[in-house]
């Protein structure tokens, strides 16, 4: 009667673990840190306003996104349009990593300052696994950088260039396959369709083929024509998928392995990447399965990560940002590696702005973590200020205060002291003998 329980109450919640505690306080920090925006700029009337700040507790998980694409690439939105829509689902990190390009880093960026969502700087790059029997396969690596963006910009740069190039004529000799298969295409359409300054991709050659009635749909297309080894695939000119790694570890990014899943020998490849230095790989899907890919992560001792892999197509069989449920401890262990990653090609970058100042530099410096304080600051923009200032607002965008604060930044600072940019051009010291 009256002391008896009734069934399916009192369920209590399962108690997070010491290391969920500590994962989620460390996330939060890194987030919501108070020395990052903490009054963001007025929004104009388009703008969307950033949602109030959560409080920290075990349960509270903010949303990050690893993996999604722009009209940069092969997407169907624009950068701005990407971070908007992440907004209004609530993604509080966005990884933007366009294929083989970061040009359109900048613009969300800007977006995303207005909108109190952090941008980690990231690119997919293709790459091909040689096998000893002397096949190829295509991998993706995902780079994913701080925000000063790489170090050794110069390097990843001709890699991104020299790929696009490879892509642009991949494409022409896929058109040359489909007019030899009576599917006729005209190079300009494709050009359009991909928009100005992107390389075409099978993406591209797959929408001229709806838009022209060769295919019922996307799909159809890959299927019939344009998957590996199709009638109408043309290879590119990817380097190698090691010394892709290896370049992303020497300029100051974490490497991942993107869907391994879509490969044919995962564990072979697996095995080579991380030889190479493979940081992570993609692990979780929005559709819950994992399929053995986490525990071929735990051989190797990578991290596991997953994302949406967003491109904007519509329909019902994309993933929205946001959708992949990645666990506290995930994010932790990426962050915790990443984060002297990050830190020290900042210093790398810095140093050497510092040694060699330049207008040129600075906006290289500032072109992937420049915050809206930066651009808006009348002394930078119309007056004169101090280069040690700029050196703070890039750092306060990005790093916590204790990573802002050690010795390395301070003599960067103090050789900075005497420099000064008046009017957007750097004016350096008058050298006393």
């Amino acid at each position: 009667m009256g002391g008896g329980k009734t069934k399916g109450r009192g369920k209590s919640k399962k108690k997070p673990s010491p290391e969920q505690i500590l994962a989620s306080r460390y996330i939060h920090d890194w987030v919501f840190r108070e020395d990052r925006d903490s009054t963001p700029p007025a929004s104009t009337a388009e703008d969307f306003l950033p949602p109030p700040r959560p409080p920290c507790s075990a349960g509270h998980r903010p949303v990050f996104e690893f993996h999604c694409h722009s009209k940069r690439s092969d997407g169907f939105l624009s950068p701005l349009s990407v971070v908007q829509k992440a907004h209004k689902r609530g993604v509080k990190v966005l990884a933007l990593t366009d294929h083989d390009t970061m040009a359109g880093i900048p613009e969300a960026m800007e977006a995303a300052n207005k909108l109190g969502i952090l941008i980690i700087p990231g690119v997919e790059i293709s790459s091909l696994y040689s096998t000893e029997a002397g096949t190829e396969e295509l991998v993706h690596i995902l780079a994913y950088y701080g925000g000063c963006g790489p170090a050794k910009h110069e390097e990843l740069n001709n890699l991104l260039a020299s790929i696009r190039t490879g892509r642009v004529l991949r494409a022409k000799d896929m058109l040359a396959k489909l007019n030899k298969l009576k599917l006729p295409l005209n190079w300009e359409h494709i050009v359009k369709i991909a928009g100005e300054g992107v390389a075409p991709g099978r993406l591209h050659v797959a929408r001229a083929m709806v838009q022209a009635g060769h295919v019922e749909n996307l799909k159809q297309a890959f299927n019939k024509y344009l998957h590996d080894g199709g009638p109408a695939y043309a290879k590119g000119s990817e380097p190698s998928a090691e010394a892709v790694v290896q370049l992303i570890a020497n300029t100051g990014g974490v490497a991942a392995l993107a869907h391994p899943w879509a490969l044919k020998n995962p564990a072979a490849v697996i095995r080579s990447l991380e030889a190479a230095g493979l940081h992570a790989m993609e692990v979780y899907r929005s559709d819950g399965k994992v399929d053995g890919f986490g525990e071929l992560a735990d051989l190797h001792s990578l991290i596991k990560l997953g994302g949406s892999d967003f491109h904007g197509r519509g329909g019902n069989d994309e993933s929205e940002l946001g959708s992949v449920n990645l666990p506290l401890v995930s994010i932790y262990r990426f962050l915790k590696l990443a984060r002297p990653i990050w830190c020290n090609a900042s210093k790398s970058i810095l140093q050497s702005f510092a040694e060699e100042p330049s207008s040129q530099r600075l906006e290289k410096l500032t072109m992937f973590g420049r915050p809206d304080k930066l651009k808006q600051s009348p002394s930078i923009g119309g007056g004169c200020c101090c280069c040690g200032q700029v050196v703070d607002l890039c750092l306060s965008s990005w790093l916590m205060k204790e990573e802002g604060a050690e010795a390395e930044f301070d003599a960067i600072r103090l050789k900075l002291s005497q420099t000064v940019i008046s009017d957007g051009e750097i004016q350096l010291p008058i050298a006393t003998h």
